[in-house]
């Protein structure tokens, strides 16, 4: 693993980075305000996770008028998810899915298929709710 690997996994080791990301993946370009305001946080301590996830190149911004709103890259979201890809040592290559072999190794087949489960429906539902999201703007 190189430095900026390093680097990045540090950025994205801050429960608050992460969040962010998400809140900005969900609904759409946000202010240091907005952020706040949603994530129970100072506005300085929003400004700091955003400069960290600015300078690892996860996040953008531009100037609108008086408003600085910030918004994800997703290429580099995109880089991000093929590095985890290479480091990732579950076996599913990047699909997501359980390899028959993990299952194999697995003590309780059982609960790790309920545990997948769950991983799923929980992004099942965060598509839908970007599908409705959408819906409503059209």
């Amino acid at each position: 693993m190189n430095s900026v690997q390093a680097e990045l996994f540090k950025v994205l080791g801050v429960e608050s980075r992460i969040r962010i990301i998400e809140l900005l993946k969900q609904k759409g370009s946000l202010c240091v305000n907005e952020l706040s305001g949603i994530l129970g946080i100072s506005p300085s301590a929003v400004s700091q996770h955003l400069k960290a996830l600015r300078y690892a190149g996860l996040v953008r911004n531009e100037l609108k008028g008086y408003w600085l709103p910030y918004e994800v890259d997703p290429a580099a979201l995109g880089k991000c998810r093929e590095l985890l890809s290479e480091v990732c040592s579950c076996g599913c290559e990047g699909t997501g899915q359980i390899r028959e072999s993990t299952l194999g190794k697995a003590g309780d087949k059982l609960a790790l298929l309920k545990k997948y489960e769950r991983e799923l429906e929980k992004q099942l539902k965060e598509v839908r709710n970007r599908i409705e999201g959408m819906e409503e703007k059209v």
